[in-house]
């Protein structure tokens, strides 16, 4: 199973809000997925938040999960990818 970890969009409308999912890489963007390893809200008051499971993201990186563009991203700031 080629799995990959990406940004599932849950929010309203002019509203995004994302989940952090690890997906199988035939699944649609806001289809089946394994696992929720997190969320990301770019909009916030505060500005962009994000909550993460550090462990789980290692973890599936290890089984050879690969992440798309912008969760590379997430995942440098947070610490689980060098």
């Amino acid at each position: 199973m080629a799995t990959r970890i990406r940004l599932r969009r849950i929010g309203r409308k002019k509203q995004p809000v994302y989940r952090i999912v690890v997906a199988e890489r035939t699944a649609p963007r806001d289809g089946r997925f394994v696992e929720v390893i997190g969320t990301y809200s770019p909009r916030s008051a505060e500005g962009a938040q994000v909550t993460l499971d550090v462990d789980r993201a290692k973890a599936w990186l290890a089984k050879g999960a690969t992440p798309s563009e912008t969760v590379e991203s997430i995942l440098k700031k947070a610490g689980a990818l060098a």
